[in-house]
């Protein structure tokens, strides 16, 4: 094991002592996640939770969507935001998928290795590395860490890697990532970037990884301290 590799152990375990072991959903299918995670672009997860039960009171199956125009759709997604653009999406990934056997699924992608099942999907427009990356680890359990906004902002921090980018980030990281720990790993800093390790600001003496963090600009004082014991954990992905 490289020392990158022992490095994120030890990032993983004291995650784990503060947050806890998260919850996991194992039965989820790869293209329910892939919607919900396309609802969930550039919005919080409460909003495209809403939007994703919506599409699923109107269409209990994806093939219900088949004769849907893309404002019937972006009406019922509304709440997700940026309906159109994503109404498109989820249109047009159905007019793929209405061509693969069987139609309206994505079990034909378990054949498929990581680099391949991203590739494909990445194929279609509005979809992107991290979308599909949300279907690897939730809808179909391998071990691949997808690489938010919050996730960026950690793992550059923390001193994992050194990237400019989501995407590089995640490409950096899953070349090291050790075996069995993704879900809870991405999770957790999630966890920390929502309450901890935040844009501005981060309070830094509440943060469980302070004598391992290589970030530069650490804040000394942490006035909102209290704040981060109230921890926002509702996450989209996993009650799919």
């Amino acid at each position: 094991m490289t020392n990158s590799q022992n490095f994120i152990l030890r990032v993983n375990s004291k995650l784990a002592e503060h947050f806890g072991k998260p919850k996991r959903k194992l039965d989820s299918k790869p293209l329910d996640i892939l919607i919900a995670t396309i609802l969930s672009q550039n919005t919080n997860d409460r909003n495209s939770h809403k939007a994703y039960l919506s599409l699923r009171s109107k269409y209990p199956n994806w093939s219900d969507m088949e004769k849907a125009t893309v404002n019937q759709i972006a009406k019922t997604i509304r709440s997700a935001g940026l309906s159109q653009q994503k109404a498109k999406t989820i249109k047009q990934l159905l007019l793929t998928l209405k061509t693969k056997k069987p139609k309206f699924s994505l079990d034909y992608l378990y054949e498929f290795s990581n680099e391949q099942i991203i590739s494909e999907l990445t194929s279609i427009s509005g979809i992107g590395v991290k979308t599909a990356s949300c279907v690897l680890l939730f809808g179909m359990q391998r071990n691949v860490c997808p690489v938010d906004t919050h996730v960026f902002r950690t793992l550059n921090r923390i001193g994992v890697v050194n990237k400019r980018t989501a995407e590089k980030t995640f490409y950096a990281l899953n070349e090291i990532l050790p075996k069995l720990i993704a879900h809870q790993f991405h999770t957790n800093l999630i966890m920390l970037g929502r309450t901890i390790c935040k844009p501005q600001k981060p309070i830094c003496t509440e943060c469980p990884l302070l004598d391992l963090c290589t970030y530069k600009d650490k804040n000394p004082t942490s006035p909102l301290a209290f704040k981060a014991r109230t921890v926002n954990d509702f996450l989209l992905l996993d009650v799919v």
